[in-house]
């Protein structure tokens, strides 16, 4: 049996083979994702990973299930793997928000499914780092979205050097599209071809452009000037004062495809441009209302960023720290008579939250080391009878090699010092 194409299997380091990903290297994503977004004072919520097909459809129509895991359940209800965690949020909060005081500022790390073509970057499932905030339109909340992913990116050893965040604005091309007389109910169109603007042929480009009634140059000309609208210069002093300034430049050449942004958006690049985008994101002021039927109206921002390329971005810069097991303290039983001391030993450690292992069977002593260097254990214990017939645990430091006995209770409160528990 084989994995579905586009699918990845998770092993735990070293990996077997080239074509699996690192389940240790996920968590240390995670966890630094986690992090930060505790640090910015946002709380982590979740949701069911298949929802109706409807929250899909309502926001961005029909076409969009092509793209999807969709399927009728046993109930006969038409329902999809979630593609994105934004519609499944605005459910959550139009469903809720007067429980919480705002601004709402949550996190999410989903896993998220597509059914589309597989290319760099993009599989069919990925998870991702999802932050928002709700309630608030002021510009000073971009600013702080902003400031997270940015912080996000740093927190890996990314610098200035390595990505820029593209910011954008929705309204300043709608500003762009209606002030040159161009059709209300092809706007979205417009923005679609704006979107695959770098990704697309000039020729394919221009042909567009045309049949919608602006041309490649005018377009050209409004990207080359990079005029910010007033939310955008404000988003960039903001960001001036926390001295992040240099991660961010004004690019109308992102505009983000989904219909629902409605403000400032987003992109962050690697600047050798090696990879697709490595988060995205902006204001989507009409979701909640547009989700909840008209009856919660709350304007909102976030954005996302994908395990995928980063962990890409992340290899190709060398900064992922060498996985592989990490054992605190191995505990060898070399005296089958002395196993029901050692497993209580075991057991007070692992109540002190120290990360502990030990030989199930009866085995020689050099083959309990060896399984202790190949862990990369810290230390090993033994417990053993002094000359006055009384318990003492030895203790050997595999860095240093040096020895040392005391008694169990003694030696628990010692490993906790040197590891800093509190358990």
């Amino acid at each position: 049996m084989e994995r579905l194409p586009g699918f990845r299997d998770f092993y735990p380091d070293p990996l077997p083979h080239s074509d699996v990903w690192s389940a240790d290297c996920r968590n240390f994503i995670f966890d630094k994702w986690r992090t930060v977004a505790r640090r910015y004072g946002f709380r982590e919520y979740d949701g069911p990973p298949l929802e109706p097909l409807e929250l899909y459809t309502v926001k961005s129509g029909d076409e969009i299930v092509g793209q999807l895991y969709n399927f009728t359940d046993k109930g006969e209800r038409a329902v999809a793997l979630r593609p994105e965690m934004t519609p499944t949020l605005a459910r959550l909060v139009a469903a809720h928000e007067r429980h919480y005081k705002k601004p709402i500022k949550w996190f999410a790390l989903p896993q998220l499914f597509r059914y589309e073509r597989q290319q760099k970057g993009r599989l069919r499932e990925h998870f991702q780092f999802n932050a928002d905030i709700f309630s608030e339109p002021d510009p000073a909340v971009d600013a702080e979205l902003v400031a997270l992913l940015i912080d996000s990116l740093r927190a890996f050893g990314l610098t200035a050097d390595d990505f820029v965040l593209r910011l954008s604005s929705r309204d300043a091309w709608q500003s762009f599209y209606e002030n040159r007389q161009g059709d209300p109910t092809q706007a979205y169109s417009f923005f679609q071809v704006i979107d695959k603007l770098e990704r697309e042929a000039k020729d394919q480009t221009e042909t567009k452009l045309r049949a919608l009634g602006f041309s490649l140059d005018e377009v050209l000309r409004f990207i080359h000037e990079a005029e910010p609208v007033p939310a955008l210069a404000a988003i960039l002093q903001n960001l001036q004062a926390r001295g992040l300034a240099e991660f961010v430049k004004i690019d109308y050449n992102v505009i983000r495809g989904l219909a629902y942004y409605s403000g400032a958006v987003f992109e962050a690049f690697d600047k050798k441009g090696d990879f697709r985008a490595i988060a995205g994101g902006g204001r989507y002021d009409h979701l909640v209302k547009l989700i909840s039927g008209g009856k919660v109206d709350l304007p909102a921002i976030g954005f996302g960023m994908g395990d995928v390329v980063l962990t890409e971005l992340l290899k190709q810069r060398k900064l992922l720290p060498p996985f592989g097991s990490r054992i605190d303290v191995v505990v060898l039983i070399e005296e089958e008579a002395r196993r029901g001391e050692s497993l209580h030993f075991v057991q007070q450690l692992r109540d002190a939250t120290l990360a502990v292992d030990y030989a199930f069977n009866p085995l020689k002593p050099d083959k309990q080391f060896k399984r202790a260097i190949e862990l990369n254990a810290g230390f090993t214990a033994k417990i053993e009878l002094d000359e006055a017939k009384a318990l003492v645990v030895r203790v050997k430091n595999l860095k240093t090699r040096a020895e040392q006995t005391m008694p169990p209770s003694a030696a628990v409160e010692w490993f906790k010092q040197q590891f800093g528990t509190k358990g």
